[in-house]
This record gives structure tokens, sequence and C-alpha cells, in this order.
């Protein structure tokens, strides 16, 4: 016997089963990917906090430890690579990547591989101990840090060298090296907290996109396009090629038969029927109306603006803008709206910072929140803009 709902009909319990069925897979999908991320975050923080590398762990390396200093991590696998040409590598930052890219074992082009080793990273220094000798990469001494978005390379400037040069490791250790060499940077400017902090963010951030369980769909709620094939879909298509053929079809010239062109020059102009005599239209003479007084037009209003009104909102000091930045908490900007600087006093190359939105000591707004050379060049950090 066919099971039917309160409606008397099976196509509707179908219906309901189906997309029920549907909605709990994509959901099941997404939250088995936001708890895998979520783990990673969780374990990053962990690591953030309370990893600081050990002495045991360069025991047996065939390299000298400073005083104090201490391995974070090594790798025997890593390849000591350079680039070809010159090139200017952006300032280091403390910046935590939230989502890693997927990377393909390839070299960049113009990048030379140059000798092989091991690589160790301590929290004064990247070394690479080759072949052909020692490299080493001082954290007080680096001037530009690159991170390949494709491929596992790091590339790092530093003041005594001339030439540039990196690293290329295996892609299963890109993440881990990345990471635990922005903890080592961290540590050698003694900003590990702003490592940690950026980390909390990002897991309140991602707690908030915590996919939700999608309701239960009734048979009741069935609508009559699921017994198409297609359901809506199929529908919508229907109806649009209801209204574009018939306006093809009138928009076309009529069609000709063939020969007519033929047989009507065929046709003798004698037997042509003579086309009758013009007949002067008539004339029709109106009475002259009265005058009648007329009010004049209203002016039209004036246009608005279209530039945005501020919104009168609680501001904590900051100027007033239409877009809710203030100094009260919330989350930080990263990505400001195009129209910042409309409102705000912004430094010169604004739009060149990697950071978050910040307010410096004379006044002006900057996109280097998070990095220690913040405000450098205007009286210093003074505090941070929120949404």
């Amino acid at each position: 016997m066919a099971i039917t709902d309160s409606t008397g009909s099976t196509w509707r319990y179908r219906w309901a089963h189906r997309h029920n069925d549907r909605r709990q897979r994509a959901f099941r999908a997404a939250d088995e990917a936001w708890r895998h991320r979520d783990e990673e975050l969780r374990r990053l923080r962990t690591l953030a906090g309370s990893f600081h590398g050990s002495l045991e762990a360069g025991e047996g390396l065939p390299i000298e430890l400073a005083p104090g200093e201490v391995v974070f991590w090594t790798l025997p696998a890593a390849q000591l690579v350079e680039m070809r040409h010159t090139a200017v590598l952006p300032a280091p930052e403390l910046t935590v990547d939230p989502e890693p890219p997927v990377l393909r074992p390839r070299r960049p082009e113009g990048v030379k591989v140059v000798d092989a080793g091991l690589a160790v990273l301590t929290n004064r220094r990247l070394v690479l101990l080759g072949g052909r000798g020692r490299r080493d990469w001082t954290y007080g001494r680096m001037t530009g840090l690159s991170h390949d978005p494709a491929a596992p390379v790091t590339l790092i400037q530093v003041l005594d060298r001339r030439r540039t040069s990196g690293l290329l490791l295996p892609t299963g250790a890109v993440a881990d090296f990345r990471f635990k060499l922005a903890l080592a940077f961290a540590d050698a400017i003694e900003q590990r907290p702003a490592v940690v902090a950026q980390l909390d963010e990002l897991i309140a951030e991602h707690e908030a996109e915590r996919p939700e369980r999608p309701a239960v769909l009734t048979p009741a709620q069935a609508r009559l396009s699921g017994l198409l094939p297609g359901g809506r879909r199929t529908v919508a298509v229907a109806l649009a090629l209801a209204l574009i053929v018939p306006a093809m079809l009138f928009e076309s010239d009529p069609p000709v038969r063939p020969g007519s062109d033929r047989a009507a020059a065929a046709t003798p102009d004698a037997t042509a029927t003579p086309a009758p005599p013009a007949i002067a239209p008539a004339v029709q003479v109106k009475p002259t109306p009265k005058p009648q007084r007329t009010r004049p037009a209203p002016a039209p209003p004036p246009a608005r603006s279209a530039t945005p009104r501020p919104a009168a909102e609680r501001r904590c000091g900051a100027p007033a803008n239409p877009y809710g930045y203030d100094f009260c908490g919330g989350t930080r900007i990263r990505k400001p709206a195009p129209g910042i600087c409309d409102w705000f006093d912004c430094v010169p190359g604004f739009w060149s910072g990697h950071g978050w939105l910040v307010q410096c000591r004379d006044g002006t707004v900057s996109l280097t929140g998070g990095r220690r050379d913040a405000c450098a060049g205007n009286q210093g950090f003074r505090r941070t803009f929120w949404t």
C-alpha cells in the first residue's frame, strides 16, 4: 500500500523525503569541513601559546647554538634557492594565514636551486646546512619575507646579502614551517602575544560561521512544480522560452514565396491597375479656443546627493562616517570600504598597507595594524578601528 500524507498525495511524500535527504547531506559535508578547520585553528592556538622550542632538539645537529638559542623545527629535505633577478620583497609580518593555499610541488619561474641539506629553525635565525656550506638568515637583519601562494617556496632578504634566497620545501611540511617561522620571528621582536591575539580572533570568526542544521520539510510544503523533472528550473526555462520565441517571430520579416519577385517583374505596365487620382484632404475648421490662465509648473526638487550621509551611531570618539567604523569594539577592519579616504585622513600609500585599520597619533588612519612598524611615519600607533 502506498504511503500518503494528510493531502492524500504520494508524490508530496517523495518530494519531502528527497529534499530532506539532499539538505542533510549538504549540512553534514559543511559541518565536517567546519569541524576540521576548527580543530586546526585550536591546534595552532595551543601551539602559539605553549611552544617555545627546546634545547634537546639541537643535540646532535652540526650547528653551534648561541646562549639562549633553542631549536623550533628541523627538516632534512630542504633545498636552497636563489632568484635570478633582483626583487624587493615585502617587510616581514606577523600575519597568520587563516586558510593555507593549495600548493603544487613546482619551482617558480626565475628561481634556481643551488644547494640542498638540513633546515634548522631557531628562535634567533633560520639555517640551511647544505653540501656547499651553511646559509644563515638572522631575524634581526631580515628586511623582506615572501611566501609563494602557489608553490612551496619562501624567499628572504637580509641586509648583508645582495642576492635574494630562500627555501624550497616538500608541500606537506610548508604549513608547519610557515607558522613556526612566524612564531620564531614574533619571539625575536617580542610580539608573540600579537600572534595569539590573531588566532583568538580567527577562532571567534570561525565560530560565528558554524553551519546550522536545516529545518525538516513536510509534504504539505511541496509545490506543483515538484511534479516536473527539474522542478522550478524547468518552469523558469519554459516561461523564458514562451516569452522569447514569440518576440523573435514578431521581429523577423514575413516569409516570401520563391519566384514571387520574378512574377511581379514580368507583369506588363499596361495591365497594371491605374492609381486613383489624388484627392486633397478635407480641412476642418475649429473655433478659436479662449485663452486660459495657466499656473507656472513647480520647480523640480533638488537632486539628492549621491554621497552617503554619516550614520548616526555611537562612535566613541571616531570621526563621523557612513560605514559605522568606531572605537567602541567589535571586529577589526581588514578590508575597509573603497571610499574611506573621503571621510578619513588617510596616510600616503594607504592601500599598500597589510593589516587592519588603525588611527595614528597625528590623527591619520593607516592599514598597518598588527605590524611592528604600524604608523611609523605618523608619530606611532594610537588605537584600532572596529565595526
